[in-house]
């Protein structure tokens, strides 16, 4: 089920009314149940997977958590570590490094074959491992005790406002939520679906419209080239950023509706001043989730200079493969890993240069620039991860310096909406730039109550006359 379809618009409301009026000590089943039917509505014999993830990693929480013998424990994490991510390795990757196999076997002439399956990759898959795995090894580490209510518990692992695009929930914010009591609270709910509407407004309005034009130049990188790429780039920059964040949104929002905090997944990340800063404000739940369980149990920043960077690279390689069983993929990780890397090697050099060139002392101008350059990066990485292959990467990042037939084209069928999506690109840096130096939603909430209901009936209107209503996916439902 999709967020922007209109089978959410009824499913919605009803689980909403339905978790307000029974009783709380059994609303964890009508949102169990919701949450399953969720995610059957896209295939129903995937919940199968949810389902065999839940009683292994239920069990092993209480396994882990009532022996003190250090093999026995090391046995059942491993247990819960393979069976998450022999299933997610499976469906997502196998192929891939089949493939991969295959084609180095070829070069050195062993012509062994390892057959391919055909399965359809289950939606969500990367986002609900991630968040059970950390339940098991948060416990291991003595950092969680283990849920003994199988019901909340396996409501921890689907609960559907975040069950398929996060934000990745560790158990230690959300599992104590559940046996909390939430009456219906004016304020909470209003504050719900503002966030649910900003969600939608960045989603229809901004990233459905670009993904028209991203898809046309993407699609066939051989027939555009010069600023028909470069536009088409900068059109991905804002789609994939409003198509995720507006799913956050929608998804922090509808739990807020019914009570439930979720973390923060975005934070306006292209106001970053360098990459460390983006990674702090793109993506949160899955950045520090690698921070936390892969970049620290490498050693972090506490052992040598190159293992150092050694663990930072590999962390984002690692990162990147997670997004997808691609190449293209894993460049995009390694290309942020070096980002950093570098950034800490010319940290010195390049706080010589600003300040010979005396941009240290022009504080505003100095800030601008650098979120022009971490935006020229994050940019350039982008090629990478929405291009189908390496080859059509390298196509595509040629084709930016080839000027030579801007004007043949005719790249929309109707110009008023290439103008809209530029219109809106504008529209959301204004808004988020506000919301960075002016807290905006803070001072609209001290507008007169009129004005209130006039900005709200004009953004409701935006939305509904401007959206593009396809049901197009989520793009991070794919990973």
């Amino acid at each position: 089920m999709l967020f922007n379809s209109l089978q959410f618009i009824f499913f919605f409301p009803i689980v909403v009314a339905a978790y307000f009026a029974m009783k709380p000590k059994y609303r964890w089943i009508l949102l169990l149940l919701a949450s399953y039917y969720f995610y059957m509505c896209w295939n129903y014999k995937y919940i199968v997977l949810i389902i065999f993830s839940t009683v292994v990693d239920y069990f092993a929480g209480i396994l882990l958590y009532k022996t003190s013998n250090r093999k026995l424990r090391i046995l059942v994490l491993m247990a819960s570590l393979t069976t998450n991510l022999g299933l997610l390795f499976f469906f997502k990757y196998f192929n891939f490094f089949g493939e991969s196999i295959n084609f180095l076997l070829q070069k050195v002439n062993i012509f062994y074959h390892i057959p391919a399956y055909h399965f359809l990759l289950p939606v969500g898959i990367s986002f609900y491992t991630f968040q059970t795995l950390s339940y098991t090894i948060d416990i291991y580490k003595g950092k969680q005790k283990p849920e003994y209510h199988f019901g909340r518990f396996a409501l921890f692992v689907s609960f559907f406002p975040q069950l398929v695009a996060g934000p990745i929930e560790r158990s230690t914010n959300l599992l104590p939520q559940f046996r909390e009591v939430y009456s219906f609270d004016y304020e909470r709910v209003k504050n719900g679906l503002l966030l649910m509407g900003w969600g939608f407004f960045k989603k229809v309005v901004i990233a459905d419209r670009l993904a028209e034009y991203v898809n046309l130049v993407y699609n066939n990188p051989g027939e555009f080239s010069g600023l028909h790429d470069i536009i088409a780039t900068f059109f991905f920059s804002f789609q994939i950023y409003c198509d995720f964040s507006g799913y956050s949104d929608i998804a922090i929002g509808a739990a807020l509706v019914m009570g439930y905090k979720l973390m923060t997944n975005f934070r306006r990340p292209y106001f970053s001043q360098n990459i460390r800063e983006f990674w702090s404000r793109w993506h949160i739940s899955l950045s520090t989730w690698f921070r936390d369980y892969v970049y620290i149990s490498l050693g972090g920043n506490r052992v040598v200079k190159w293992r150092w960077y050694y663990n930072l690279f590999i962390t984002f390689l690692v990162s990147g493969l997670w997004h997808g069983a691609e190449w293209t993929f894993v460049i995009w990780g390694a290309i942020h890993g070096l980002y950093l890397v570098i950034a800490i090697i010319t940290a010195k050099f390049r706080e010589n240069v600003n300040h010979a060139i005396g941009l240290t002392r022009l504080p505003g101008l100095y800030k601008l620039v650098q979120v022009l350059i971490t935006f020229v990066l994050v940019y350039f990485s982008w090629i990478f991860f929405r291009a189908s292959n390496f080859n059509e990467a390298i196509l595509i990042l040629k084709n930016h310096f080839v000027f030579d037939h801007i004007s043949d084209i005719n790249l929309y069928r109707i110009p008023a909406d290439f103008y809209i999506a530029f219109v809106s690109i504008l529209v959301l840096l204004v808004l988020d730039f506000s919301e960075e130096r002016f807290s905006l939603s803070l001072q609209l909430r001290k507008l007169p109550r009129v004005a209130k209901i006039t900005l709200l009936v004009l953004f409701v209107s935006v939305i509904l006359l401007f959206g593009v209503w396809n049901e197009a996916d989520f793009l991070y439902f794919q990973f």
